[in-house]
């Protein structure tokens, strides 16, 4: 007969883990490891065992002391365990040609140990093929398994079934959002599962073309004979995107920006004054065929303003309002869609203010005329002398007038401005008035003067 020592090693480790009786079981006979894993303590059991063909083993000892007696008992739990046929052969007690897939009640003065026995030969794993279900759902990929894996059960001491899990592994490669490469990487993904079912599900759905492949049970790969299948290439059908949007125009009053005389805009998300340009990009997974970057006057995009077929959209908000934007990626069919994230674009209303003085003397304050404004998405100015001789002309607002004409800074004195500007929420200015220049530089003193006057919509 045949001694299994790591077999006995690890069960006589199982039993101390549970503090428990160091009583323990020897397998005799068969060629293959005999495997023991400690159960939840509230199983009441010890120590359970996995012999991979019981057939093979011709006896089982015990080590115990004086007064045994030993019982066995099935689904029904301990309150029906029946007495086993056992002999005394020095410190063991000996059963012979045991039975698997029972459960075992060793007592020896007053102290009881509490074992099960699994039976591999009648619960072993079988993979046949495996490929992907003809229809498939938008959440998930199924997968079809022809095999056999059944749940392995175990039972408590009070009857209760318990899943010894099989620990079957289904590898493939997926997609995943990288925020370094900022983009979808690919990455081996491993799914473990207690038992087969016909078909199992994973989750996330396969985001690009794979292939499954089965593996196990951990009690095979433990024996060094695992069983192995692998599919076709299948086609993703799971769909997930990413997306981002940059403001490339800063038009506040913010360190970043380059336009100073903005007046501040208070809005939610992006935007501010207008004329507002936003960057939007989309990154999506390979079953993604459409794409449409969505623009609504409500959150809940029950009426869509402008639709735009592409991934990278650049867009100029001008009109003042509140703006939803969102990214929506679908399949061949439109039978599943994946949705990005709800982008918020304010666009203040217009206004406009100009200033009466400036002191053009170098001194880097006042030194030039400029208009304070908000969405104006129109602008023209002309500045005159007392003569009607035009001196300058500009149309951006965010620039202005550093009082020269011909490259020379121009005399102190009077001179008038025309502005004709259009707002973002559609009001038209038609402005004209004073600019008196103080103090300039050719002509210095160390007068200051100021003041505003704000422009009219008509």
């Amino acid at each position: 007969m045949k001694y299994n020592k790591l077999g006995i090693c690890l069960a006589l480790c199982a039993a101390c883990c549970q503090g428990m009786s160091a009583a323990s079981m020897l397998f005799y006979g068969g060629s293959k490891e005999i495997i023991s894993l400690v159960p939840e303590r509230n199983t009441g059991l010890d120590v359970v065992y996995i012999v991979y063909d019981m057939s093979a083993i011709s006896s089982v000892k015990v080590n115990v002391t004086n007064d045994v007696s030993i019982s066995r008992y099935s689904n029904l739990g301990g309150g029906f365990a029946e007495p086993v046929a056992f002999h005394i052969d020095g410190d063991y007690a000996v059963i012979d040609n045991p039975e698997g897939d029972m459960g075992y009640i060793v007592q020896s003065q007053g102290n009881a140990s509490y074992f099960w026995i699994v039976d591999y030969a009648q619960h072993m794993l079988s993979l046949s093929s495996v490929h992907a279900a003809p229809a498939q759902t938008c959440d998930d990929t199924q997968i079809l398994i022809e095999g056999d894996g059944s749940p392995i059960y175990y039972y408590s001491i009070d009857g209760r079934r318990c899943e010894l899990t099989r620990d079957i592994e289904v590898k493939y490669d997926n997609l995943e959002w990288s925020d370094d490469s900022e983009n979808f990487k690919q990455v081996s993904v491993t799914k473990t599962f207690p038992h087969l079912s016909a078909s199992e599900s994973v989750t996330p759905p396969l985001y690009c073309s794979s292939t499954f492949r089965v593996s196990g049970d951990r009690f095979l790969s433990q024996w060094g004979i695992p069983r192995e299948v692998v599919s076709e290439t299948v086609q993703p059908n799971g769909l997930d995107c990413h997306t981002s949007a940059v403001q490339t125009n800063i038009a506040d009053d913010t360190e970043d920006s380059d336009a100073s005389n903005v007046i501040k805009t208070e809005v939610t998300g992006m935007g501010g004054s207008a004329p507002v340009d936003i960057t939007f990009k989309a990154w999506a997974t390979d079953a993604v065929i459409h794409n449409e970057w969505q623009i609504a006057s409500d959150e809940q995009f029950e009426y869509i303003d402008y639709r735009f077929n592409e991934q990278t959209l650049d867009y100029t908000f001008t009109d003042e309002g509140t703006y939803y934007v969102r990214y929506v990626g679908s399949n061949s069919d439109g039978s599943c869609e994946t949705v990005g994230e709800t982008y918020t674009i304010g666009v203040g209303s217009s206004e406009l203010k100009i200033p009466n003085a400036f002191t053009p003397n170098g001194d880097g304050i006042n030194d030039v005329w400029k208009v304070s404004y908000r969405s104006l998405i129109d602008f023209e100015c002309s500045i005159f002398d007392r003569y009607g001789n035009r001196l300058y002309h500009f149309t951006d607002p965010s620039k202005g007038w550093d009082g020269k004409y011909n490259g020379k800074v121009v005399k102190p004195g009077v001179y008038f401005y025309v502005i004709e500007a259009k707002g973002a929420d559609g009001k038209r200015y038609k402005n004209g008035g004073d600019i008196n220049i103080i103090n300039s530089k050719r002509y210095g003193n160390s007068t200051t003067g100021g003041g505003s006057s704000s422009g009219s919509p008509e």
